[in-house]
């Protein structure tokens, strides 16, 4: 990481405390420093705003991915990370922002207690706190469970949707567009098109399910049961986070298709991407490393996956919600005071641990998150041939060449495994042989191997949903539009 001599290094990562006390601000050279970023980078409470704010907006206005008037759902979670985005949409939105923001938020909170074992009166006192949080933003928020992924559709699996072409060169034209039609309100006596677009998006968004509603539906039930024993059927925890990720992705989408969202925002910090990065590559990942961390993720073509605060660290979020009073919640996850390690938690004790001696670890990996790019040929591929993966829905990267790694892997799992397939079992009811050579009748009950099998639904996931798969003692537990879709596929 560091080539330096030891000495070296010794002497950057202790430097004396008593050298940074009075310092001046970096940027105003006036008032005193309250804080610093980096080493050297002692900023006082005004100029911090100024920097963080600058930096929101200009992640946006680089990027131009977010349109005006566009409808933007906020993914919150309750963290820091999330209520510093939301704060800073709060702010842009308002008519004295110097570059405002013109989208329409919304903003989704998806409680998971039950996978942590939490009772309905503490999952309960939780949204009741979350809502009153949201509430203030006066944006319309919809507050749903995660046992809902049990009542969704087949149709959330879907990813050979069109993609809209050509907004790149549109955006111009687009904010001239909504200037004019701004302008033409203002002489109609409305004082503020964005403020008229969000009263129109708030009513009709009234009777939507779970909005603003002082109550909150509590799920069957049958489906809490079946989400703890789908997750507890993961033998680690690893497994257990990345099933969770996916599921949660699915909701997530599913909400925004169905409310008109063709953006959602996701609050991750540099320092969580740093983690995801690591962590994704050890979990074989690899290939997908660009939309997982990266500013867009448009593996969904309709719904596209925006990361405005992937150029924050986490030291630098805690400072500005700990100056600015800006409310978070803490809310146990799957990982709080986990027994048994994961993938994710040891790479976030890495990066944790290395950051803490050397105070560009984290920008170092993150920048190099940033070069990792899809190349053209390779994404003209996946679009037009490649199918994608039941969880993830990325495009699939077990298309390889007999000569690849995957391909060996595969033949030794084959060499090492007694498929079933090759079994000849006596029928009951029948004269017949059932499941030999390779084809099964479906007509007695000695078929346990259905479409839906581990070995049938694998070629349906990427490698790394493949592993998560195959940590399931069941994949029967399964939401059922999953389990459908890949029957569907099959056929």
């Amino acid at each position: 990481m560091c080539e330096v001599e030891e000495s070296g290094c010794q002497d950057l990562k202790r430097e004396e405390p008593a050298s940074r006390i009075g310092q001046t601000c970096m940027k105003c050279k006036e008032a005193s420093a309250v804080l610093i970023i980096r080493v050297g980078d002692a900023f006082c409470r005004s100029c911090f705003r100024e920097y963080f704010v600058h930096k929101f907006r200009a992640m946006l206005g680089k990027n131009r991915v977010v349109f005006p008037g566009e409808k933007v759902l906020l993914s919150y979670s309750g963290g820091a990370s999330s209520s510093a985005m939301i704060q800073q949409v709060q702010e842009g939105l308002s008519r004295d922002a110097s570059k405002k923001l013109r989208f329409i938020p919304g903003i989704l909170f998806i409680d998971e207690g039950a996978v942590c074992g939490q009772t309905w009166e503490d999952r309960e006192r939780v949204m009741l706190e979350m809502k009153s949080i949201l509430k203030a933003t006066s944006f319309p928020f919809h507050i749903l469970s995660l046992e809902q992924i049990f009542s969704l559709s087949g149709s959330v699996l879907q990813g050979n949707l069109p993609e809209v072409p050509g907004r790149e060169e549109n955006y111009k034209q687009a904010v001239g567009s909504f200037l004019g039609q701004q302008r033409e309100q203002e002489e109609d006596g409305i004082s503020d098109a964005t403020e008229r677009l969000a009263q129109i998006h708030t009513a009709d968004n009234t009777s939507a399910e779970c909005s603003q509603s002082p109550t909150f539906i509590r799920p069957p039930a049958e489906h809490t049961t079946a989400l703890r024993d789908m997750i507890n059927s993961a033998r680690t925890l690893t497994a257990k986070q990345e099933l969770l990720h996916s599921l949660r992705s699915h909701l997530i989408l599913h909400v925004a298709r169905t409310l008109g969202y063709s953006k959602v925002m996701s609050g991750e910090s540099c320092t969580r991407l740093a983690v995801r990065l690591l962590s994704n590559i050890s979990l074989g990942r690899g290939a997908f490393l660009a939309l997982d961390t990266g500013f867009a993720d448009n593996r969904y073509r309709d719904v596209v996956i925006v990361r405005p605060m992937r150029e924050y660290s986490l030291k630098e979020i805690s400072f500005y919600n700990r100056l600015f009073n800006v409310s978070s919640v803490f809310i146990p996850a799957l990982d709080t005071k986990a027994s048994n390690s994961s993938i994710q938690l040891l790479s976030e004790s890495f990066i944790t641990k290395l950051q803490a001696d050397f105070p560009s670890t984290v920008s170092t990996v993150y920048r190099t998150s940033e070069k990792l790019h899809v190349s053209r040929t390779d994404a003209t591929l996946q679009q037009s041939q490649r199918e994608r993966c039941l969880l993830c829905m990325c495009t699939l990267d077990t298309h390889t060449g007999p000569a690849s790694a995957f391909s060996a892997t595969q033949v030794s799992q084959q060499l090492s495994e007694k498929k079933s397939s090759q079994r000849v079992i006596p029928a009951k009811d029948s004269g017949k042989q059932c499941c030999s050579g390779g084809q099964c009748c479906e007509e007695t009950a000695c078929c346990t191997n259905s479409v839906t099998g581990t070995r049938d639904m694998a070629p349906l996931l990427c490698y790394s949903c493949r592993l998560t798969v195959k940590d399931l003692n069941s994949i029967d537990k399964l939401p059922s539009y999953i389990i459908k879709e890949a029957e569907h596929r099959t056929r």
